[in-house]
Formats: C-alpha cells, structure tokens, sequence
C-alpha cells in the first residue's frame, strides 16, 4: 500500500475524490445560474445541513462551475464575532474593479463603486488599524443611511446594475450563515428580493446549519418564495460504498463488502467520517484488499483523530454548564429529544433552560428540529460526549 497514493483527503472542505450523491443540487445550481444569465427568474439557494456532510464542498465545487460558466464569484465564510457589512465589503471592492477592468461603458461600474464607497464611509471600516476606503468620490443619499436593511439592497442594486451592464452574473457564495444575527440577515434577504424584483443578474448560495430556514423565515416572511433549502444530509449505503471504493479502485485496490459495511455502520453515511475511516484503513492495510479486520484494527486510531480534532474542537468552546446540557442529551441518545427529558435526565424545571438553550443554538451545537425538540449538529456527537464525560452527575 503506497501511503503516498492514499485517495482519501478527510479535512473541512477537502474535497473528496469521488463527489457522489450530490447531482441533484449541483444540477440545482447549474439551472439556476443559467436562468439568471438567461434573465429568468429562478430562486437562489440556501443549503442546509448537519457538520461534516460535505456543504462547504459544494459550495466550493459550485464557484468552480461558475466560474467555468464565465460567472464573477465571491465566497465568504461567515463567523459569529465579524459583522456582516465589514465582512463583505472588501469583497465587493473587488468585484467592483474586476469588472471596471472588462471593456464597455463604465458609468455603471462607476456608480457601483460610489455607493460602495457611500457603504464603506457609514461602516468607518478599518481592517488591521488602517482605514479601508476607495478613492471615488460617494454617492451621497446611496447606502449611506446607517441602517444595513437599506444600504445593503441598494448597494447590491447597484452592483447588480454594473454586473448587467458587463452582461455578467455574480455569484455570491456565503458558507456558516447562520452565523449572521437578524437584521444582517434580513438585510441579506431584503437585498435579493430587490435584485430579484429587478431581475438583475446576482446570485445567492449559502450554506448553513438546520436552524437556517427558520431564522430566514424569522427575519422576513418571504423568505420562502426567494430561497430554495436544499438538505445535504448523510449518503446513502449505495453512495458511500462507491465514494470509497471507485478511488481506491482507480488506484488498484479494492475494499471486501464486509469492510465497506463496516464502515458504513460506523460513520452512517456521513462524508467526513467516510474519508477519515477510508484514509486510515488504507494506511493500516498491508496489501489490496482492504478487509474487514483493518478497519476494526483501525477504528480506534479513527475514533481517537476525531475525538482530538473535529468533536474536541468545539466541546473546547462550551462551559461546564453547556457541557452538562450536551451530556444529558447524550444520555438520551443520538435523535432529536423533548427539552423536558433533557431537564428530567437533570432533574432541574424546564424553565431554568432556556438560556443555556439559547446560548448552545446561538454557537451551532444544537437546532430544533420541531417545536420543543432539541437535536446535535454534529453526527455522532452523543457518542463523544459519553467518551469525553463518563459519568453524568
């Protein structure tokens, strides 16, 4: 077994060798994107999903299509501490200048760059202690409000303008947006209605945890009718068998059934898990195939990379109360849980947490699939924390 040949590449948004499972969304996107060209209405989209099946991939892999298309792209990764004008500001400068270097008439990329320069002005944005700043005279009365529910469809208007006058589509990739408070997220919805209305040629594919439909519905209403929600969720056992096997395959080596079945029990489909237990069985195997009994002497090495990088990660970022919460809802096991048997298992009122409740779905650990339930985003995650705190007390 040539370590060096290894095919398998576990990592956040390392893509996988064999993309498998996903078509319908990237035909999805595909569509889209050739009906705003076109100048037909389409609904942008928002993917949704748990950690680890794969989104920041395809987030990754539909810029590549884009682009490929003769699409501009932006593509942001969103954090719960950055705010979401600053964030995309620089972005949108950018785009702005690629497109000013394009032949045509430049009045509309001008104007573009003036409202941004309006936007930039209100933010007083700074990025490493110096100020951040076009130097074009502002658009006074564009984007300049102070209140990003205005500024920010008004600016994407103008930028959707300047796109149509290159006759060009933007598309702007936006991965962890969850992680955009309420108004910044309405913000962002109030900016794709107003392109939509005016079929300018910009595109929205974000990617998000479960709670996304439902904050993007919180923040406005029609949310529905300008978004689609894709759920990306774990492959099926026919999928998973052929996005470990066909690699290994191509590099002469096979896995037994056994061994494939195995690994599908373990990880449950989930694409990052597949990766980690393909990589390690092929290093620990000493000749084609892989059998069963290698990835049984492997999943311990397996087991322990994830505890100390992807599960350890964030059980790090919780307090010794979140974590108590978490191992209580571990004690129930790995699906969605009533809040009440969470308390029960606590022996503590329901009423007593809703805070900590709100803190946990605030850092994307936790999402309510139904009213009053409580599932992880982390696959697998129930399993850890019972290895991680052994005894619930």
């Amino acid at each position: 077994m040539d370590l060096i040949k290894n095919p398998y590449s576990p990592g956040a948004g390392s893509p996988p060798p064999e993309l498998v499972g996903r078509d319908p969304v990237l035909e999805q996107a595909r569509i889209l994107i050739g009906r705003i060209k076109n100048k037909r209405s389409e609904k942008s989209m928002l993917l949704t999903g748990l950690r680890g099946v794969g989104k920041t991939v395809l987030l990754n892999e539909i810029d590549r299509m884009a682009k490929e298309s003769g699409c501009h792209t932006i593509s942001i990764e969103a954090h719960e501490n950055k705010a979401l004008g600053p964030m995309i500001a620089p972005y949108l400068r950018s785009l702005l200048f690629d497109l000013d270097r394009m032949a045509g008439v430049r009045d509309k990329v001008k104007r573009g760059l003036a409202v941004l320069r309006s936007f930039i002005g209100v933010l007083q944005l700074t990025i490493h202690d110096v100020t951040f700043g076009l130097d074009i005279e502002p658009e006074r009365g564009a984007a300049d409000s102070g209140d990003l529910e205005i500024d920010l469809p008004n600016l994407f208007m103008a930028i959707g303008e300047a796109a149509e006058d290159r006759k060009c589509v933007v598309v702007i990739l936006i991965d962890e947006i969850q992680y955009f408070n309420r108004v910044e997220l309405g913000a962002l919805i109030m900016a794709m209605h107003k392109v939509q209305q005016r079929q300018l040629p910009i595109v929205l594919i974000g990617a998000g945890l479960p709670i996304l439909p439902g904050l993007a519905g919180a923040s406005k209403s029609y949310a529905e009718q300008l978004f689609s929600f894709p759920d990306i969720g774990a492959l099926s056992e026919a999928d998973a068998t052929k996005a470990l096997r066909e690699p290994a395959q191509a590099q002469g080596v096979t896995f037994e059934s056994s061994a494939l079945q195995e690994i599908y029990r373990l990880t449950k489909g989930y694409p990052y898990f597949l990766q980690e237990w393909g990589y390690q069985a092929w290093n620990h195997a000493i000749s084609s195939p892989i059998t069963l009994q290698t990835v049984q002497d492997t999943t311990e090495t397996v087991i322990s990379r994830l505890d100390s990088n992807f599960f350890r990660v964030r059980f790090d970022r919780l307090t010794p109360s979140e974590k108590h919460f978490l191992r209580a809802m571990a004690e129930l096991g790995p699906n969605a849980h009533r809040t009440g048997d969470i308390a029960g298992i606590l022996n503590i009122k329901v009423g007593s947490l809703g805070p900590l409740r709100a803190r946990l779905l605030k850092k994307g650990m936790i999402y309510s699939p139904a009213y009053g339930d409580m599932a992880f985003t982390v696959p697998l995650f129930d399993e850890f924390m019972i290895r991680a705190i052994p005894d619930l007390k």
